[in-house]
């Protein structure tokens, strides 16, 4: 499968999402949840902030791990295309993927990523903060969560966020495993052309050396982009049960590291 494949195909879910469109710092933002203590903010795929999965997924989230949950939008107003083509292949042709990428370079988003990170502390007093990213997302989160950032004295010494958690991470560098600074939970595919085998090694190499809490879940069997478009048509197929598994996992990470007492 190919780069451009991992990242646009997949299945829509059924439901409709129960939080409402805010702001966050300067982004508007799906918002779901009402913990006045503890937030999540949910970096998306491709797809952006108004994909109903991913909002499917936040309503999930603030329910059963007691969150609010902040889904920013960090395209502009833009996302890869409609919908609708992640299940139809001979649509795929139509999404300019290179285009959109250099719209959303991590030079171009991290300033804002930081920003909508820093209001939940700043403008809206959270006390627990955790980050939870998929395929773009994911190397965000890992700069969210690096012991230092380049204009950290915006920060006055304290964490951007308290955990994160990314689901097969698109663009992740090395350099970004090797400066996270908070507990990690990854949640890998077997099958992932962005998140490759040597990418995983070096990560289960290196992350239980920086002195942070790590869970690492393995999902044989399925590919890039489970966590947010898998196939939820074969009720109780290999797809649909690494989805839910995946799903109680970051739950259960959030629900440790957000809820410490």
């Amino acid at each position: 499968m190919s780069y451009s494949e991992c990242c646009q195909k997949g299945s829509l879910w059924d439901g409709t999402p129960q939080g409402e469109e805010k702001t966050l710092g300067p982004n508007k933002a799906y918002m779901t949840g009402t913990n006045p203590d503890a937030a999540v903010m949910l970096i998306h795929d491709a797809f952006g902030w108004k994909f109903p999965n991913t909002r499917l997924l936040a309503d999930s989230y603030a329910k059963e791990a007691d969150v609010t949950v902040y889904l920013p939008d960090f395209f502009g107003g833009e996302s890869l295309g409609p919908f609708e083509t992640i299940a139809d292949p001979t649509q795929w042709h139509k999404l300019d993927l290179a285009g959109f990428m250099s719209r959303n370079t991590k030079d171009i988003r991290t300033p804002e990523i930081f920003e909508c990170a820093r209001a939940l502390r700043t403008q809206h007093e959270y006390k627990r903060v955790g980050a939870i990213g998929f395929c773009f997302g994911g190397w965000a989160v890992f700069r969210l969560g690096a012991k230092s950032h380049n204009d950290n004295d915006n920060d006055n010494g304290e964490p951007l966020v308290d955990c994160i958690s990314t689901g097969h991470p698109s663009l992740l560098e090395k350099t970004e495993i090797d400066a996270v600074g908070v507990p990690v939970q990854i949640l890998a595919p077997e099958h992932d052309v962005m998140f490759l085998p040597e990418l995983k090694e070096y990560a289960n190499k290196v992350i239980p050396t920086l002195g942070v809490a790590y869970d690492y879940q393995y999902f044989p069997g399925v590919e890039h982009g489970f966590c947010t478009r898998g196939d939820v048509k074969i009720a109780n197929g290999q797809e649909y049960k690494a989805m839910n598994r995946a799903r109680e996992a970051a739950i259960s990470w959030f629900k440790v590291w957000l809820h410490p007492n």
